[in-house]
């Protein structure tokens, strides 16, 4: 900035302080002002009422007086209505969070009922595994001993007849072998 211009901002600078001076003293009358106009109505509002005011003006204060009243119980009932309405809300909210709660309790017992439903088959069926082994181990030395019985007994007929029979195996445990005799002759 030079020389000359700084006295013109100086001065601009010094208006703007008075301004504002200025500015701050009228909001604080004017603020004043509205404070005893206010107390002014205030302590005149009941020698209004004294003085002579026509009779329809005096109708209409009754009639808008039942209608504020009117409103009054209106508003009265809606608050008792809403809040009626707030213990409803608030009951249904309690309801739906414990059917929440119970809805994941159970869905957590549906996605555990398959491994319970397997170890209890499970636990049923070692007893019948345990049958069929057994059964299974009976039967093989059942067949074992049928085996070694019929063995014995081809031997027993071919020393009675001469033919070499062996016997036959049923299951494809191996082909159907009888063998000619050689002492019939």
């Amino acid at each position: 900035m030079s020389q000359s211009e700084t006295p013109t901002v100086q001065s601009l600078q010094a208006e703007v302080a008075r301004l504002r001076e200025d500015l701050q003293m009228k909001d604080q009358l004017v603020q004043q002002l509205s404070q005893e106009l206010f107390r002014l109505v205030k302590s005149n509002a009941n020698p209004i009422l004294n003085q002579q005011v026509p009779e329809e003006y005096l109708e209409q204060m009754r009639l808008l007086r039942e209608q504020m009243q009117g409103f009054e119980e209106q508003v009265d009932f809606y608050q008792e209505q809403i809040a009626n309405r707030d213990g409803e809300i608030y009951q249904l909210r309690q309801s739906v969070q414990e059917l929440t709660d119970r809805s994941r309790m159970l869905e957590q017992v549906v996605q555990e009922l398959p491994e319970i439903y397997r170890a209890k088959f499970a636990e049923r069926m070692a007893p019948v595994k345990e049958k069929v082994e057994k059964l299974q181990r009976e039967n093989r030395q059942l067949h074992a001993e049928l085996q070694s019985v019929s063995y014995r007994l081809a031997l027993r007929s071919r020393r009675q007849s001469g033919n070499l029979e062996l016997p036959k195996l049923s299951g494809g445990q191996g082909p159907d072998i009888s063998l000619p005799s050689m002492g019939n002759a």
